[in-house]
């Protein structure tokens, strides 16, 4: 099975030349990883690392990522989507002076979700930088909470955890809690959180240029998941 193309077909993940560690539906993948499953990177690798957990999630969900090396870079892209209660817990862990972990998260909620995300920093120069998308679906309840920690002694790191949530229906609920802890100078330390609601001008001016009112919807919804800036 191609590792790229198959992720890009199916859950919209760009790939590129990486060690691979892949969940699908909360499982890890052997055939689509080139690594096996692990929490810990102990071991400096001449390709990035790419962890990339896909598929549906229901009940309790966790991930953790543990960078024990120092100048490895890591990505992180997931792709999840639950039709029932979920809870989705990713913890970062970077020890790894001048090692940086980069990550895309996309969640699709039609029911209630509650995820958190903790990244810490115990190394200096190290970079933990994650873009956090929601889409909630009608009577959708999202909770989101992220926790930037920079610990003592861990200089000149870089930490950026940013929110964003996309209603599809009024009814959707999407609450986001950033914090921050912060106990070393930084390089930065930003995080940010926002809704995103469909400007009526854009809808018509898209429905003017002969797009259906689900076209309109859709065309959207793509836009809004594909809007990644860190990498």
């Amino acid at each position: 099975m191609n590792n790229m193309s198959y992720m890009w077909n199916k859950f919209n993940i760009k790939t590129f030349p990486s060690e691979t560690i892949v969940y699908c539906d909360g499982v890890y993948n052997s055939e689509l990883s080139t690594l096996p499953q692990t929490e810990n990177i102990d071991k400096k690798y001449n390709l990035p690392i790419h962890i990339i957990y896909v598929g549906e999630i229901k009940d309790d969900n966790t991930l953790n990522i543990n960078i024990n090396v120092p100048n490895q870079p890591v990505f992180l892209s997931v792709n999840t989507e639950n039709k029932f209660p979920a809870f989705f817990n990713i913890f970062i862990k970077n020890t790894g002076k001048k090692s940086e972990i980069r990550g895309h998260i996309l969640c699709k909620n039609s029911s209630e979700l509650s995820l958190k995300i903790v990244g810490e920093h115990d190394a200096p120069e190290s970079g933990i930088l994650i873009q956090t998308k929601i889409i909630g679906s009608k009577n959708s309840f999202s909770s989101v909470s992220g926790v930037a920690i920079i610990n003592p002694n861990c200089k000149n790191c870089r930490s950026d955890i940013r929110f964003a949530g996309h209603s599809l229906d009024k009814s959707a609920k999407i609450r986001f809690m950033p914090t921050q802890r912060i106990l070393s100078v930084p390089d930065f330390a930003d995080h940010s959180a926002y809704i995103f609601h469909t400007d009526e001008k854009i809808e018509n001016y898209m429905r003017s240029a002969g797009l259906s009112g689900a076209e309109v919807k859709d065309a959207l919804i793509e836009a809004f998941m594909n809007d990644f800036d860190l990498f």
